[in-house]
């Protein structure tokens, strides 16, 4: 029986679509033409699709779509990073940014229209939560910032790396993001290599199981602060998935992968919170067996944010003591800031902002499903 629903083919990877066509009697392939349409060439319009059959053409455009949201703003800071406003078909907007850097080119892509966590140095928490967002949803930030970037400049610079670090918890948008990271790592999508797609959680635990099992890509892990006392206040999920048992998640999520692999870990560094040296040597213990690269993040400011940026010379005394340690330490680049697209900046336009613990129950709850 077929649904009366327009499937929007934007966000589905290439086992549904083969599905969908010969569930209608037709060969697999068309999955492998309509990918190639939409993904290489930037297609919405089925007319478009000339190496289809006339009457197939007609019959995508009654049953189903290829729909992107609507750019509302898009502005390019003085470093050469741009952020798009994504207005959704609900009236929700998201933002997505592109960094461009001498060695790689990263769009930061969100999950969720808001966060139902509630990090209290981030802006995207202070917006609170409305939905989920669909795998179309996911996959049109990358659609549509890479026709944006390469129209009309024939010279533009291709994206090599995603990172889904945006606004949102990923992991607590389980399949969706699974299904748009397949078509992000698909040749017939965008071809992205398993460590070119990373993704950022704040520690939900049991989805960094099922993660490890359904999908090979590059895990970041927020930790932001080296002991259960003060992750408490920084990252209120830790109070549930405590950093023992988070720690532990991590360990399993690396083992037996046939390519070594490590966590990498982000640290906000913030002013006379989590920058002492102590802090440092308290990180280096927490972390000595488990294989891991440490990004220090220099907190990015936000209108009524009681947080302070460390100073830089805090910042290279703390790196400088997990690098003796034998660490991997980057201090992470601010960038964007001037049109508040760094690192914990991006608020968008969110509509509901009430009931978050019981908007979080449930998407947690969706995970056991």
């Amino acid at each position: 029986m077929v649904s009366n629903a327009k499937m929007n083919m934007l966000g589905s990877p290439r086992q549904s679509l083969e599905a969908y066509f010969t569930d209608r009697g037709e060969a697999s392939f068309r999955a492998h033409q309509i990918m190639k349409w939409i993904h290489h060439r930037g297609v919405y319009d089925f007319a478009e699709m000339s190496d289809l059959s006339k009457r197939l053409r007609q019959q995508l455009q009654t049953e189903a779509m290829i729909k992107v949201p609507e750019i509302v703003m898009e502005k390019v800071s003085a470093d050469g990073t741009h952020k798009w406003l994504l207005r959704l078909e609900d009236g929700n907007c998201i933002e997505t940014v592109y960094i461009p850097e001498d060695s790689r080119n990263t769009l930061c892509v969100s999950s969720q229209v808001g966060c139902a966590l509630d990090c209290t140095f981030c802006s995207t928490a202070r917006q609170g939560f409305n939905r989920n967002l669909t795998s179309a949803e996911i996959i049109s930030q990358l659609w549509i910032a890479r026709r944006r970037l390469q129209s009309g400049n024939s010279n533009a610079r291709t994206i090599s790396n995603v990172v889904l670090m945006g606004m949102g918890e990923p992991l607590l948008n389980y399949d969706a993001v699974v299904d748009a990271s397949r078509i992000m790592m698909d040749d017939l999508g965008y071809g992205l290599g398993k460590r070119r797609v990373t993704l950022s959680t704040s520690g939900v635990l049991p989805a960094m199981d099922r993660l490890r099992d359904d999908l090979d890509v590059s895990l970041a892990v927020s930790l932001h602060a080296p002991n259960n006392q003060l992750r408490d206040k920084l990252v209120p999920l830790n109070r549930k998935y405590p950093i023992e048992e988070l720690l532990l998640a991590c360990r399993r999520f690396v083992e037996g992968k046939k390519h070594k692999q490590r966590i990498t870990f982000e640290y906000v560094m913030l002013k006379d919170v989590n920058d002492s040296p102590s802090h440092a040597r308290e990180l280096v213990k927490l972390l000595r067996d488990v294989p891991s690269k440490i990004n220090l993040i220099p907190f990015n400011p936000f209108p009524d944010t009681r947080f302070q940026r460390s100073e830089p010379e805090t910042i290279q005394r703390f790196r400088d003591i997990l690098i003796r340690a034998g660490f991997t330490t980057i201090t992470r680049r601010t960038r964007g800031e001037d049109i508040d697209a760094a690192c914990g900046q991006l608020a968008g336009k969110i509509q509901d902002r009430s009931r978050r613990a019981v908007r979080f129950a449930r998407l947690e709850q969706n995970l056991t499903l």
